[in-house]
Order: structure tokens, then C-alpha cells, then sequence
């Protein structure tokens, strides 16, 4: 059993619930944030997990939402980001442009000040460890959804930036791949909008295809965990399509020889 305590924003997205369960199943104690209630919010109420209501849009909420938490007196050992939104979906130039930055501040920037915020409540003297996770557009374009795909881009480059200004820092992005959660509704409702990815999208919701298992996710985050600092922060890592399972000694090694590896750089750069 732990004594560790990890730290949720959002855990009442299907991913941040699916992970809670996994790490209260390793006796960790576990704090979450949630903006408003939902089923899994009711389930979780049923336990001994901390809950915090937090609206990351809103510099208010989440200033009182960092004040409670520093008044649990439990410092965090991991920090997982798991929230974010896919709207608006469309042409950039099409788009209300209010609600695309509010959505470039839901998916970087406040999560960001979120952390910035909870950095000093960390364990200090061990080495912490924060996740955020990365989406479609990483290494080509990802059409319609300019909001949610520059804000994935620009927490890919913060990992790398705080792992390079932190030494008691283990902090890296994950790429989860497809998973079946409720975020996809967002484009399953803007047909007009989503272009091909509308039909990619009902395409696998309508599939027998699984997609990505929390339990994967949960398992890579781990494997990154356990590398430490110099094989994993800074870094992007795909769940689906890295070579992290069976103890990944093979990716370890590459990892270690090449600072560049699974970072953002430009293509074919001329040294």
C-alpha cells in the first residue's frame, strides 16, 4: 500500500475516474477536482477521495480550489491533468474566436495555472511527478481543430521547458490514442464542422474496436513514473505506439542516449 497522494484535475472525465479507481485499488490518497456533477462524481462521493469543485475557466474558482487543497496538508507526489475540450470545431476563420481562446485557456493555459498554482504543495525533497496529456496533430495536421490541437502543442513544449528549469521535476505528456469517452460527442455533434474526422469518428464509436484501455494509459503513466527524470521528463509518449511495455528496457536506453527523442524540434533541421 502507498502513502503517496496523487492530484486530479478533472477527475470527473472518464479518464481522470478510471484512473482514481486504479490508484485507490494502490492505496494512494487521492484528491480531484470536478466543474460540475456528474455519475461519476455521485460514485466517487461513496469513498474516501478528496473532491474539489473547480472551474478551470475561471481564475476565482481555481485560486479556491488551490487554497483548499493547501489546507488538506497532504503534498502531492504525482499531478495529472485530465481535462479539456474539442470545441470549437471548425474552420479557424470560421469560428467565434472568444470561444476558441476560451479553449486554448481549457486546454493549456489554465492547466498550466493550475500547476504553477500547486507547484509549492508538492513533496518537497523526493522527486514529483506531473502529466498532462497530448491529441491528434502532433506530427501532422489535425483539421477543424485548431484550438485543442495548438493547445496540445504548447503543453508538449512546457514539459520539455519545466523539466529543463526543474530538477525536482519528473514531468511529461502522454498521447493516449483513441479512447472511448465522452469527448468524442462534441464532434459527433458538429457533423458540418468536423470534416473527415466526423466519420473516422462514428466510424470507431460504432466499431467493435476498443481504442486505448485506461488501464494502458494508467500502466504508461506508471512505466514513465518509474523511469524518472532522465529517461521521461520532458517528453511525449504515445501509448499506443511506444515500445514501453514488458519493462521497456529497449526504449530506455534509446531515451537515454538522445536528449531529443519525443520532443517537439523541427523536421529534418540541418545540424
Amino acid at each position: 500500500m502507498s502513502n503517496k497522494t496523487v492530484f486530479i484535475l478533472g477527475i470527473s472525465s472518464d479518464i481522470g475516474y478510471e484512473l482514481s479507481s486504479f490508484y485507490c485499488q494502490e492505496g494512494y490518497n487521492i484528491i480531484g477536482t470536478y466543474r460540475n456533477k456528474n455519475s461519476f462524481i455521485d460514485a466517487l462521493q461513496e469513498t474516501k477521495i478528496d473532491l474539489i469543485q473547480c472551474d478551470i475557466n475561471d481564475l476565482k474558482s481555481v485560486k479556491t480550489a488551490i487554497k483548499k487543497y493547501k489546507s488538506s496538508c497532504m503534498p502531492w507526489d504525482i499531478f495529472i491533468s485530465s481535462v479539456g475540450v474539442m470545441d470549437p470545431i471548425g474552420n479557424f476563420f470560421k469560428c467565434d474566436f472568444e470561444t476558441w481562446e476560451q479553449s486554448v485557456i481549457a486546454n493549456s493555459i489554465a492547466q498550466l495555472r493550475f500547476l504553477h498554482g500547486m507547484y509549492p504543495f508538492r513533496c518537497k525533497g523526493e522527486m514529483s511527478h506531473a502529466v498532462f496529456f497530448a491529441g491528434g496533430g502532433t506530427n501532422g495536421t489535425f483539421t477543424n481543430y485548431s484550438a485543442y490541437c495548438v493547445s496540445k502543442i504548447m503543453l508538449i513544449k512546457m514539459c520539455e521547458l519545466l523539466d529543463n528549469e526543474n530538477d525536482d521535476l519528473n514531468v511529461f505528456i502522454v498521447g493516449p490514442g483513441w479512447v472511448r469517452t465522452k469527448i468524442h460527442n462534441q464532434t459527433v455533434n458538429n457533423s458540418i464542422n468536423a470534416g473527415v474526422n466526423y466519420q473516422r469518428t462514428v466510424e470507431f464509436l460504432q466499431s467493435d474496436i476498443k481504442g486505448t484501455s485506461t488501464r494502458d494509459i494508467y500502466d504508461c503513466i506508471n512505466w514513465c513514473i518509474e523511469q524518472g527524470k532522465l529517461a521521461a521528463s520532458g517528453r511525449n509518449f504515445s501509448v499506443v505506439h511506444d515500445q514501453w511495455r514488458q519493462g521497456g528496457k529497449q526504449l530506455e536506453a534509446q531515451l537515454l542516449s538522445d536528449k531529443n527523442k519525443f520532443k517537439l524540434r523541427r523536421f529534418k533541421n540541418l545540424e
